[in-house]
């Protein structure tokens, strides 16, 4: 006698497809983050690999230097991805690809990767001859007196401003929607500290790759903006108006 009921079938098929859903998912993020990092490598290696090896092989190695500059760019990439998945959450654009909970996850992931290369941007030059912080230095603001210690620490406060919005993440129930939108909203802040300070203090500042990631960057960010405020006052009003006309049915 079967005693399975087609049900019970149905329930457990219904739950298994949420799992292949996440893992398949998992997969193609997966594939999707190394066909990234193959690419920007394919760009980045020729220029910087034959300065690495001429660095690693002279009399003053300046490996450190060329290595804090390849993180200081990937960090601010990884920055400027992370507040535009931020704006298409926001804007709720994500529903359309690949979906609010994957976008919500890559903007948390994004978030601490670019808050790590970061922090090892900035604990790599202890290592550089030439600059050679101490880690006082790296992690106190304004303190480095022998490198443009104004634009340098303007780096550094936009790090803890990071760090601040990247924890809030975890309490954001403990701090309620409007404290929480309140720190966010210092992710702009952030940006533009950001963006000084790889303009004023970066050695590469003045190289065109440099000036189009930079100009790409803040662009991009200015119109999702807009977009952000255009489509949440258009939302607003149309709640503004469907308001009446429900109470006016019931």
């Amino acid at each position: 006698m079967n005693t399975n009921n087609p049900e019970n079938e149905k329930n457990v098929v219904s739950e298994d497809i949420p799992t292949i859903t996440t893992r398949l998912n998992g997969v193609l993020w997966t594939l999707f983050a190394a066909s990234i990092g193959i690419f920007m490598a394919a760009l980045i290696l020729p220029v910087w690999l034959p300065g690495l090896m001429a660095s690693i092989s002279g009399t003053e190695p300046k490996v450190y230097w060329f290595l804090s500059r390849a993180l200081a760019i990937s960090a601010f990439i990884i920055l400027w991805l992370s507040m535009a998945w931020g704006l298409l959450l926001s804007g709720r654009l994500a529903q359309l690809w690949p979906g609010v909970p994957a976008a919500n996850d890559l903007h948390q992931f994004t978030s601490w990767l670019g808050l790590s290369l970061g922090l090892l941007h900035g604990l790599l030059l202890m290592a550089d001859r030439y600059i050679h912080f101490t880690l006082f230095q790296v992690l106190v603001p304004f303190s480095t007196n022998n490198y443009r210690p104004l634009w340098v620490g303007m780096g550094q406060i936009s790090f803890y401003l990071w760090l601040l919005i990247i924890l809030s993440f975890y309490v954001r129930k403990r701090t309620g929607p409007k404290i929480w939108r309140l720190i966010h909203y210092t992710s702009f802040i952030t940006f533009i500290m950001v963006l000084i300070h790889g303009i004023l203090s970066g050695s590469d500042s003045s190289v065109f790759w440099a000036q189009a990631v930079y100009w790409f960057s803040a662009i991009s960010l200015f119109f999702l903006t807009v977009f952000r405020i255009i489509y949440t006052h258009t939302q607003k009003q149309q709640r503004s108006v469907a308001a009446p006309l429900s109470n006016h049915r019931v």
